[in-house]
């Protein structure tokens, strides 16, 4: 099996998982894996596309500027630059961006702050954090309609072969070194966000 296709097959099977979640509403959203390192090169999502189906046009190949490694007809991703810089700055094998209520939220909510913190939470260690007073501090970006501009923004805040940054009301993007543990620490941020909401409406609640 080519590296092609068994990467293909591998993002494939995020987006199954993501999709039976639904983040991605509306087509919303998208996914990027590295195939080669050198020359730089990696699956990223067809643009419009409805993730809750699994077709051959779902992704295509496109080099470290983002763009179409052969001729196609298929249009990457709005945020594919956001993967340039992960796959550009870090090892990291896999970049995933989606759009979700609670993510959207948390981001507004703490927008002004330009960041949002746990501490004393377990999913943190997802992050490998460990002692027992460590904070996990997830930087908030301003929602630049310009693309090259908010991966201008976005890749100041690129530091490890992996982390994660929120675009207030838009999404968040994570990265890790393979297609594992980018979801995990996906699905960690969504925990944290979801598990704060609820925090916050209980406390209200209890006033």
């Amino acid at each position: 099996m080519s590296a092609v296709v068994s990467k293909w097959n591998e993002l494939a099977d995020i987006k199954d998982e993501l999709a039976a979640r639904d983040w991605f509403m509306g087509t919303s959203g998208n996914l990027a894996i590295k195939v080669h390192t050198d020359p730089l090169q990696f699956l990223v999502t067809a643009s419009g596309k409805d993730k809750r189906k699994r077709t051959l046009e779902d992704f295509l190949l496109v080099d470290r500027d983002g763009k179409a490694v052969e001729e196609t007809h298929l249009k990457p991703s709005a945020e594919t630059l956001l993967h340039c810089s992960v796959f550009q700055k870090t090892l990291a094998g896999c970049s995933l961006h989606v759009h979700t209520v609670a993510n959207n939220v948390i981001s507004e909510l703490y927008g002004t702050e330009g960041k949002v913190a746990f501490q004393y939470q377990e999913l943190i260690k997802a992050f490998d954090f460990w002692e027992e007073d460590a904070k996990l501090t997830i930087p908030i970006i301003h929602n630049h309609a310009h693309i090259p501009d908010l991966a201008s923004e976005f890749q100041e805040h690129i530091h490890a072969d992996k982390g994660a940054v929120l675009i207030r009301n838009h999404g968040i993007t994570v990265w890790g070194k393979d297609g594992f543990e980018a979801k995990k620490l996906l699905e960690a941020c969504e925990f944290l966000f979801q598990y704060q909401l609820a925090l916050i409406n209980a406390k209200s609640n209890f006033k």
